[in-house]
């Protein structure tokens, strides 16, 4: 019940989060145009890119929170979670110092301006790090709500906070000041207000006393799972975002901006990928830690199936269908062909990344975080001299095909190595049928979708709708030839309800 409560939150959240999103986007554009949305984009790959200095201590606090709550000892995660806010808090300000630093620089030699002023951007290079600080200790806290199984209050933070920095931002640009400067001072003051509010969520959870301090045994105590956490993020960060800071330089501010554009549409598939990602972990956490072996392969190949059911459908849909969105989304036909395209490939290459999110569940939850580190070094190999040799020759169309390739074989590395060490024997069942099955029936279908539609005028609003019913037919053939997953499914319907009941059943006196 808990597990099916948890992952509609995240759902809702995600859901939301990328419909706020998108919606701003075309007001984005009005008030501060194109090549000023590049510097929100390149605003989005620093903050990524800077998250090799939580030191891995978010994913820690994730699992920590989530074997101590299986144990009934969440006073012992208490003493974590104070010692790791030191460290956090400590590196926002390091962060808010660095960027203040290298604005000038940045601004001179990386970002390449036509239209907007040097000092403008150097300015807002300088305030991307206010807002990076402000928001940097949210992650420490979300991951012990997550470790702890509390999305539905993570979510409805996360909910509250994301409308008011997204809609909040658009009426500062459209009442107060249409600058760049003046999204990104809204930007830090809401990001503080998140910070600190859970905080006090996150504490209430765990339940703080008196006695918890600085305690320098717990950070000794996880620091081997941290620094593989971190080793983990530095290689993952050049995985999935080598091709942002590359077309950053290559590529002039007003291209990186629609590349950027492209990547927030196919973002969109994240919306299923987050949620499952923060449900299934802490219960994967939980079933290592009991011992249940058989529970966590039913949970782990189940899980997969259903969120592939999904997923697949949605990003081949959204490949076939992309300028017609666009268009409609934006009112901008020229900006639709040009990024159609780019949205297509990305799209493909995100849903195969997408369902990567289980077997490396699968080996957090088991500790062994050399596991996905060898697995992204073997990429990193890859991917350096395929994206040097594609983004200078095919610019933003050069770096999404880069990251298809990357994650085809992400799939097949990455399923062999997990399933040498974990749940061993069960790769191939878990590559050919949980995800192989929902893929190509997915394919089969956009390939009569596009046949279907090719050559044909009808209007975009006409073929949108069309893809929108066409991405119902996978599932649906998958359910099919599934029996396990309906029953699984029908089996949490039976539980969900019997649930519902039980709790609308008040005793008597």
């Amino acid at each position: 019940m808990k597990l099916g409560r948890n992952l509609l939150a995240g759902l809702a959240n995600s859901v939301w989060t990328a419909l706020v999103s998108l919606a701003v986007i075309p007001l984005y554009l009005k008030f501060l145009g194109i090549e000023a949305y590049g510097l929100i984009g390149f605003f989005a790959t620093t903050q990524t890119l800077l998250q090799i200095l939580d030191l891995g201590l978010a994913p820690t606090i994730n699992r920590e929170v989530a074997r101590c709550s299986a144990g009934g000892n969440l006073r012992e995660a208490g003493k974590l979670l104070h010692t790791l806010a030191f460290v956090y808090w400590g590196m926002a300000g390091v962060i808010a110092l660095i960027l203040l630093a290298l604005a000038p620089l940045v601004a001179e030699y990386w970002l390449q301006s036509k239209h907007i002023p040097r000092e403008t951007v150097a300015h807002a290079v300088a305030l991307m790090g206010l807002v990076i600080a402000c928001r940097w200790p949210i992650g420490l806290y979300q991951g012990a709500l997550m470790g702890a199984q509390r999305l539905t209050v993570s979510s409805g933070i996360s909910i509250v906070m994301v409308t008011l920095g997204n809609f909040g931002a658009v009426g500062v640009l459209a009442f107060v000041s249409p600058t760049i400067q003046a999204f990104f001072v809204w930007q830090a003051g809401v990001g503080l207000v998140y910070a600190a509010t859970i905080r006090w969520a996150a504490w209430k959870v765990v339940g703080r006393t008196a006695e918890v301090q600085f305690d320098g045994s717990q950070l000794k105590r996880v620091l081997r799972f941290s620094m593989g956490m971190s080793a983990i993020a530095l290689s993952s960060l050049i995985f999935t975002q080598l091709d942002k800071v590359l077309l950053s330089k290559i590529l002039a501010l007003e291209e990186f901006g629609r590349y950027m554009l492209a990547t927030a549409v196919v973002s969109a598939l994240y919306v299923l990928v987050t949620p499952t990602f923060n449900t299934m972990y802490p219960r994967f956490s939980a079933l290592t830690a009991s011992g249940n072996t058989q529970k966590l392969a039913e949970s782990y190949r189940l899980g997969t199936r259903l969120l592939a059911t999904v997923l697949f459908p949605i990003a081949m849909t959204l490949a076939i269908f992309a300028e017609d969105l666009v268009r409609l989304w934006t009112g901008n036909p020229d900006l639709a062909s040009s990024v159609a395209p780019v949205i297509g490939v990305l799209a493909m290459g995100s849903s195969l990344n997408g369902v990567m999110h289980f077997p490396y569940a699968l080996q957090l939850a088991h500790g062994m975080t050399r596991v996905p580190l060898s697995i992204n070094t073997m990429l990193m190999v890859v991917v350096v001299p395929l994206i040097v040799f594609l983004a200078p020759s095919y610019g933003a169309l050069g770096g999404a095909i880069a990251w298809l390739v990357l994650n085809i074989l992400y799939v097949i590395i990455g399923t062999w190595v997990t399933h040498r060490h974990l749940l061993i024997g069960l790769g191939n069942k878990w590559l050919f049928q949980d995800v192989g099955i929902p893929l190509g029936l997915s394919m089969a279908v956009a390939l009569v979708g596009t046949y279907a539609i090719h050559g044909a005028e009808y209007p975009a609003h006409m073929k949108v709708t069309f893809g929108a019913v066409l991405a119902l037919l996978p599932p649906l053939l998958t359910l099919a030839v599934s029996p396990q997953l309906r029953t699984a499914i029908w089996n949490s319907r039976d539980s969900y309800r019997k649930g519902s009941e039980k709790g609308l059943s008040k005793p008597t006196r």
